[in-house]
């Protein structure tokens, strides 16, 4: 069993104001997509985006992820209890986002942004794909930092005991099984994929079907809400939320190769 290296989550106090290393985590993250898109754009990988674009992008982008992963959050997890409480949903320092909220977010403001340049849609989804993996890797490195997000019990050498989940049980560091697999491995993923001409609409596809094949499997070891707990077939909501994703990848996938070959 290793020790949980407790972190302090408030990594600068100036005066009254606190910065927080979760904080820290998202400004990383969009900070490496613009790095990466930038790089993307200048190498020609793109020629129906400029900077000015990338930089719009992820100005919406960002709004697109708080608004939508709160209302996924809001939505998806606890319904009731924010219909009792509506005021509630604005209190984001209280915590409780959701991926597939914010990706639906993000999916917002592409098809809006797409609509604006008159360009397909997956032309911009294609961009911007390879550059989100890395991102969501500092995001689970942020819950990490945060202790929060553990995995279930477990006996495998690399458990460890995170305090805030009260019961002295060795868990499963699940968040570090994403940052591997949803931020890394599918970055290196769709980085090489992405590194050569694919038919419009493949690479959105690969990365649908890769986080949620992904994320599917990593819940197996994560603990489950404690508000919702297992669901129908002991699934988790982040496995049911993760189905669609595969399935309609995969049919993305398939199409455009399909229509490509004609």
């Amino acid at each position: 069993m290793l020790q949980y290296p407790k972190f302090d989550p408030v990594a600068l106090q100036i005066g009254p104001l606190a910065i927080h290393w979760y904080g820290l985590m998202y400004l990383a993250g969009f900070a490496l997509v613009y790095v990466l898109g930038r790089r993307r754009i200048t190498s020609g990988h793109t020629t129906s985006l400029n900077l000015r674009d990338l930089e719009d992008l992820i100005f919406y982008s960002v709004l697109g992820v708080v608004l939508g992963g709160r209302l996924g959050y809001v939505l998806f997890y606890k319904p009731a209890y924010y219909l009792a409480h509506p005021l509630e949903v604005a209190y984001l320092w209280q915590g409780g986002m959701s991926f597939h909220g914010g990706l639906i977010g993000v999916i917002v403001v592409m098809l809006l942004f797409a609509r604006k340049k008159k360009l397909p849609f997956f032309a911009i989804s294609d961009f911007i794909a390879p550059l989100i993996p890395l991102g969501l890797g500092f995001g689970r490195l942020g819950n990490f930092i945060n202790g929060e997000l553990w995995g279930r019990p477990t006996d495998v050498p690399w458990a460890m005991v995170f305090p805030d989940s009260g019961d002295g049980l060795a868990r499963h560091p699940s968040q570090l099984y994403e940052l591997g697999l949803e931020g890394i491995v599918l970055f290196a993923l769709l980085w090489w994929f992405s590194s050569k001409p694919r038919p419009l609409g493949q690479v959105s596809g690969l990365f649908l079907m890769g986080y949620g094949t992904f994320r599917f499997l990593v819940e197996f070891t994560r603990e489950p809400d404690n508000f919702l707990g297992l669901l129908a077939g002991g699934l988790s909501m982040g496995q049911w939320l993760s189905l669609p994703m595969v399935a309609l990848g995969a049919i993305i996938f398939s199409f455009t190769a399909k229509r490509s070959s004609r």
